[in-house]
């Protein structure tokens, strides 16, 4: 018997009906990866933001190292799924009939990532790069289910992905290498999520993905076979999400332009890498993306000062973001990683250029300059600023770059361990490394990696449980296993050379650093956290700043120095009272907790915010 049309829209009904409960009922345990809310239910929502009607770079001495940094695979699979499911993965949006992309760059805009037209064959944001093969756990390459059963490739975050910054200003797109990003990630970790349980229930996408991954008229076999990849990577999304779960109470929203970097990287080794759920930690400390100019020549990094080599920080940074790490099989090779280190170094260096100096200044990725398009800075006002910088800021973030005193000061200095004879000229700058006593900002980024601690197997041989001395050394026997692979082996004097001629120091202070202000202006929002929107309110006393504001704005606001922070459909509300979110301290004002400085007038306020616009 024929059916009726009514019919078929009847059981079309019915069957998206049943779609629709089925991916409900996935939605809340597949997280994948580190899924801890599905928005809405089942849909994850985003901000719209209007179309620039222009785009530029700001000048920053980067255009050549640029196009090459913006995609260099640093061996991550942040996404565990191949690059070519990525293409081909539909968004999280329920219909029976196609959607567009994940992929598509306009789509992925409004998780932050910016779009690269430079680079259209890849089709990738910035910040995403396409690797080798991918492998899993036991180091065998993923395949197509066709034959030639072509190896699938990795694709991955790279430090561009947090590092890129972005502002608009009366429909002028500005973009600024190394400054903090305004991504999502935890959104979109929900979207890609959403888009593979719809793909493997919704009827009909398992299809479309099929022809796409393998190729025109798969057959059943080959379906099959990719229907149980599929299923696979389901599985460890739901065993992701059972731990987001559990620490879920101690956990904090991250939203838009923030990170619980430390923290991740910890849970990537420790509780998923070596298979041990236990040391799944909270994201308990979200922080703002840091900017990375200079940073090169810092005697230490991260907010907290924790870690001294840079070969250290980059490849924990890469085995944080997935790169394939084996901590678990001695017939694998203990400390056998997918990690490129030589990718890692060309990134370093081009970042930190040849050795600072006052005639050179920092040569490699500079700090960016107040653009014309902006409104032009008041000169006389900025003077003013001049000297309250001086009387007080100048004693923890040095003074301007950009001045004689700056390279002349006591703080550049060369490490107590090196060899002055051997490596003449190499020196660092020492940065004030502030106790949160008195500085009196959120505590939670440098007191959760005190209290943290891990479960380590005695044979990989960890000399500590605490999180942070246990991940330098995880990182630095990784980096270790790789020169020694090498053919022929990678020798002393190169090995220095590549861990930037500095030790392993790792260090846990209840303290932040506090760098140079070159560039401030282009970095907001401001402390560690985030928590407070913009330079005015920053110098402003504590009960001044906003409790609430929305993160997620790319809208610049020149006078206050930060973005809008109105609401903002899709994008992120801070609330300041929660721990790890907390706007307190680097307070100008009357009193002890908190306050480094005297309550600053309106006016001066006003001041200082124009003179660090010329930094």
């Amino acid at each position: 018997m024929a059916w009726k049309p009514n019919s078929i829209v009847a059981s079309l009904a019915l069957l998206f009906s049943v779609a629709v409960a089925a991916v409900i009922a996935v939605a809340g345990v597949v997280g994948y990866p580190y899924v801890a809310k599905v928005y809405d239910g089942i849909r994850v929502k985003l901000p719209d933001y209007p179309t620039a009607q222009k785009t530029r770079w700001l000048d920053q001495n980067w255009a050549e190292q640029r196009a090459w940094v913006h995609h260099a695979d640093q061996g991550t699979a942040t996404f565990h799924i191949p690059y070519e499911w990525f293409m081909a993965l539909e968004r999280p949006e329920l219909s029976l009939t196609s959607v567009g992309l994940l992929s598509d760059p306009a789509y992925l805009d409004r998780f932050g990532f910016i779009p690269d037209p430079a680079d259209p064959k890849l089709g990738l944001p910035v910040g995403m790069a396409r690797g080798r093969a991918m492998v899993d756990a036991t180091a065998q390459p993923w395949k197509n289910p066709r034959a030639p059963y072509n190896d699938m490739t990795r694709i991955g975050l790279t430090c561009a992905a947090c590092h890129t910054g972005r502002f608009t200003y009366q429909g002028t797109e500005f973009l600024v290498d190394g400054g903090p990003a305004l991504t999502d990630l935890g959104k979109f970790r929900t979207a890609l999520g959403l888009s593979l349980a719809f793909t493997r229930f919704v009827p009909f996408r398992f299809d479309r993905f099929a022809e796409k991954v393998i190729g025109p008229d798969p057959s059943e076999v080959e379906k099959g076979q990719l229907l149980a990849q599929l299923d696979k990577i389901l599985a460890q999304g739901k065993g992701l999400s059972d731990l987001d779960t559990m620490v879920a109470p101690q956990s904090v929203v991250e939203g838009f332009g923030r990170l619980d970097a430390l923290n991740r990287i910890g849970n990537e080794v420790f509780a998923v890498d070596l298979k041990i759920p236990a040391n799944y930690a909270a994201t308990s400390a979200p922080v703002h993306f840091p900017r990375i100019w200079d940073a090169s020549w810092f005697d230490w990094v991260q907010y907290n000062a924790s870690i001294e080599q840079p070969m250290v920080r980059n490849v924990g940074e890469a085995m944080g973001v997935s790169a394939m790490i084996n901590l678990t099989s001695a017939r694998g090779g203990l400390f056998n990683s997918g990690v490129e280190i030589m990718n890692l170094d060309r990134i370093e260096k081009s970042l930190a250029g040849k050795q600072p100096n006052e005639s050179t200044g920092f040569s490699g990725l500079k700090s960016p300059q107040w653009p014309s398009e902006l409104p032009p800075i008041d000169k006389k006002l900025a003077e003013q600023g001049a000297a309250l910088y001086k009387d007080h800021c100048q004693a923890c973030h040095l003074p301007p770059v950009s001045s004689a005193e700056f390279w002349t000061s006591d703080r550049w200095s060369l490490p107590d361990n090196r060899k002055d004879a051997r490596y003449p000229g190499e020196r660092y700058l020492r940065l004030n490394v502030v106790p949160i006593t008195r500085i009196g900002t959120d505590p939670a980024q440098a007191q959760d990696m005190i209290n943290r601690k891990v479960i380590v197997p005695r044979e990989l041989d960890i000399a500590s449980d605490s999180f942070g001395l246990a991940l330098g050394e995880v990182t630095a026997k990784t980096i270790k296993h790789w020169y020694d692979s090498q053919t022929p082996p990678i020798g002393p004097e190169q090995r220095e050379e590549l861990n930037g001629y500095r030790e392993n120091g790792i260090q846990a202070p209840l303290a932040y650093k506090a760098r140079p202000l070159n560039g401030i202006w282009a970095t907001p929002p401001y402390l560690h956290n985030g928590s407070v929107p913009n330079l005015y309110a920053l110098l402003s006393p504590v009960g001044e700043r906003p409790a609430k504001f929305y993160l997620g704005n790319r809208e610049y606001d020149p006078v206050n120095v930060g973005y809008r922070i109105d609401r903002l459909d899709g994008g992120f509300e801070l609330d300041t009272s929660i721990r790890g979110n907390t706007n307190t301290g680097h307070e100008f004002n009357t009193g002890k907790d908190g306050v480094i400085g005297r309550l600053l007038t309106p006016q001066e306020r006003r001041a200082l915010v124009e003179f660090l616009k010329t930094m």
